[in-house]
């Protein structure tokens, strides 16, 4: 039967469909998994979204990818999310990343092992855990799926916890672009807007954020305001200063605002990492007062405009894959996933 980790990959489920002649009828999905819980099973297929009761389900398993990425692929995105979202405390186990950001952010308290750590992969481990030790922090490890299948199953016999998988989701910068446009993705539709999750003193107000139509101004900045530092704090449970750091310290970040009426209702952050090629979008939240808007889509276009005038090819996103809105609406604009991660937890 399916797990967790399975999230973010390409399954094929039968299915119990009627039954004829007194014998049950079956019915074959391949598609990308997008959900799990103990009641259902949600896939993405070529037909559209298809939720399954478990109880209906006779087999399901992981089958290979279309265009499963490679290793180099994986690593590369790994490292520029990692740029996108600097922690202040930082070291390396071979080449392995070790991060600390006073407890901010799992992304930000955890250690990445992609590459060789120089050592063997249980003496790897112990090694994580008495940095995290000596830092007063609880040891977590993001593996990345499926690159680090073999930390993750040494972690499984360790007895780790895991936090809910987040999809790591990608999309040609230009086809973001298209899809956001106001012709594509009108606010009359009623697109949900919802969160994902990771310059000059001043930025540049865009009217509309979305081919110059007429609505609200995203206004981007190179440094966030004290009502959008607000939002976040209200978001992730407090901003310690570990948490301006990571927010601030990448060179090419910008901030979107979203004012109506004096009011600051929508906020999201962007940055260009990955030696220029990848757009980063993180933060992305619009007040429940002033959704169903169009307001995420516009600010994600602004956040794009400006990525792409620095010469970004790319975007991704990272987002719970239980937050149905957000995945929702980064389907709309064209993104899907290029793999998993789990947080891994050592046992207190």
């Amino acid at each position: 039967m399916l797990r967790e980790q399975d999230v973010g990959h390409r399954i094929v489920v039968r299915r119990r469909v009627g039954v004829r002649g007194g014998r049950p009828v079956y019915a074959d999905a391949l598609g990308e998994l997008v959900e799990l819980n103990e009641t259902h099973l949600t896939l993405t297929t070529r037909q559209g979204r298809l939720r399954v009761p478990i109880a209906e389900v006779h087999r399901a398993k992981r089958v290979p990818a279309a265009r499963r990425p490679t290793a180099a692929a994986m690593i590369e995105l790994e490292l520029a999310a990692d740029e996108a979202w600097p922690a202040p405390v930082r070291a390396r186990l071979g080449d392995w990343l070790l991060r600390a950001a006073d407890g901010w952010t799992g992304r930000a308290n955890s250690a990445l092992p992609v590459g060789d750590p120089d050592r063997p992969l249980p003496a790897a481990l112990d090694e994580v855990q008495r940095w995290y030790a000596g830092h007063g922090r609880p040891a977590m490890v993001n593996t990345p799926l499926p690159l680090a299948a073999p930390v993750g199953g040494e972690l499984d016999r360790r007895g780790w916890g895991s936090r809910p998988p987040v999809l790591v989701q990608t999309a040609p910068l230009a086809a973001l672009l298209a899809a956001a446009s106001d012709e594509a993705i009108p606010a009359a539709a009623g697109v949900p807007d919802s969160g994902g999750d990771p310059g000059g003193t001043t930025g540049t107000g865009r009217r509309g954020g979305a081919g110059g139509a007429a609505g609200p101004v995203v206004e981007l900045a190179g440094a966030p305001s004290a009502d959008w530092l607000a939002v976040a704090a209200g978001r992730k449970g407090g901003l310690p200063d570990a948490a301006r750091h990571v927010l601030t310290a990448v060179d090419h970040v910008r901030f979107a605002h979203v004012y109506l009426d004096g009011v600051l209702v929508a906020v999201g952050r962007g940055t260009v990492t990955g030696q220029g090629r990848w757009l980063g979008l993180c933060l992305v939240e619009v007040l429940p007062a002033a959704r169903r808007q169009g307001l995420a889509v516009r600010l994600i276009r602004a956040l794009a405009d400006w990525a792409a005038e620095t010469g970004a090819t790319d975007a991704f996103l990272q987002v719970e894959q239980s937050n149905a809105g957000a995945v929702a609406l980064y389907r709309k604009l064209g993104f899907t996933t290029h793999h998993t991660y789990l947080t891994r937890i050592a046992p207190q």
